[in-house]
């Protein structure tokens, strides 16, 4: 038996249809790494996973990310792989689990560039734009030409694998100072090539191939959906976009490549993204994303949550804090659906219990949850 919809959170509980992308509401789950996937091959315990949130009525599931075929795509040795044929039926068990349990979902590929998450290291050198990991900052080596025509087609082999699979969408992931962000970001990308250069459409090339070549793989009616961020892990104030015309000149490219969704990272979803130009309770970063493009958009970052995430791999958990601001933007159609993280890892049934109005029984965020699939 469904839950009755609250009627203060019912805006969320809108469907939310695209391109083929059939939610029965705004709200999906964050991609959050694991680490869980032994030889990089999803089990029972990762469909298991899955499955639960779907079974509690997550609209859209991404799930963590998940590597393409590169020598050193991975920086943590339980992320799993999106190639070969064990981790493949692998993902083929998430998705029939998913699916039987009335939920949508897609895979968010992944490749991890030169960033570090430990000490921990792949067998192979780590790679990069320009053999950085952050502003003069050395670390592996950078990418010759014919690796980066390697890295583009195992980003479409991954996506096509996907769509085969019976995914519902395919994630790209663009942000937080891993491969593809690397390449936008003028901090790591000092190339002198055509995959690099001063201004951020030019540094953007390697994403729009990325992005032309997973569309002629999928064909035009399977949605793509590409994570984006200012931030980034080596430098949380960094940004690629200083104003609504630089982010334009980002962003419209991307689109025009073949995007649908731009999935829009920030820390905290209620700050805006250029106050100076709307004030302080102006767009945030999803809210310029879709201004400026004209594609839905997710925006994320501590939804129901007193503390941001990058807080809980240093052991901090979180209070339950209020829906008031989400459900404002939310009715505003600022942005299109609203990705939620930490609260789902500590409580699977979170969707459910909003959509019934059961504020009183949301959890907080215990970091232990991190250490958990269940």
């Amino acid at each position: 038996m469904t839950a009755q919809i609250d009627n203060k959170t019912a805006t969320l509980f809108r469907p939310f249809s695209y391109k083929g992308l059939e939610l029965k509401n705004r709200i999906v789950m964050a991609p959050m790494t694991r680490g869980m996937a032994p030889d990089g091959i999803p089990g029972p315990e990762n469909a298991a996973y899955y499955a639960r949130r779907a079974a509690h009525e997550v609209g859209l599931i991404l799930s963590e990310g998940t590597v393409i075929d590169r020598p050193a795509s991975r920086n943590l040795p339980g992320i799993p792989f999106f190639h070969g044929e064990e981790a493949l039926s692998g993902w083929n068990r998430v998705i029939a689990a998913v699916h039987a349990e009335g939920g949508k979902m897609g895979p968010q590929i992944w490749h991890t560039g030169s960033t570090r998450a430990g000490a921990w290291e792949p067998d192979a050198p780590v790679e990069s734009p320009s053999g950085l990991v952050g502003p003069d900052e050395p670390r592996g080596v950078a990418m010759s030409e014919d690796d980066i025509q390697a890295t583009i087609a195992a980003f479409a082999k991954a996506a096509k694998a996907a769509k085969d699979l019976g995914f519902d969408v395919a994630e790209l992931h663009g942000a937080h100072g891993y491969l593809i962000d690397q390449f936008f970001w003028e901090g790591t990308n000092k190339r002198e090539d055509h995959w690099g250069g001063e201004t951020i459409e030019e540094r953007s090339r390697f994403a729009v191939e990325v992005v032309k070549a997973v569309r002629a793989a999928v064909g035009p009616d399977f949605p793509i959906i590409l994570r984006l961020s200012q931030w980034k892990q080596q430098d949380y104030t960094a940004r690629l976009a200083n104003n609504p015309e630089e982010m334009e000149r980002w962003l419209v490219p991307l689109v025009e490549a073949g995007v649908d969704i731009l999935h829009c990272s920030q820390r905290r979803f209620w700050e805006p993204e250029f106050p100076e130009v709307d004030g302080e309770n102006g767009l945030n970063f999803a809210g310029w994303a879709k201004k400026l493009t004209g594609v839905p958009t997710i925006s994320v970052g501590s939804v129901g949550l007193s503390g941001e995430f990058l807080a809980a791999f240093g052991g901090q958990g979180s209070e339950v804090t209020p829906l008031d601001k989400l459900l404002t933007r939310m009715e505003a159609d600022e942005f299109d659906l609203i990705a939620v993280g930490r609260a789902l890892l500590s409580d699977y049934a979170w969707v459910e219990k909003v959509k019934r109005g059961a504020t009183d029984e949301l959890k907080g965020f215990d970091a232990a949850s991190l250490g958990e699939l269940r």
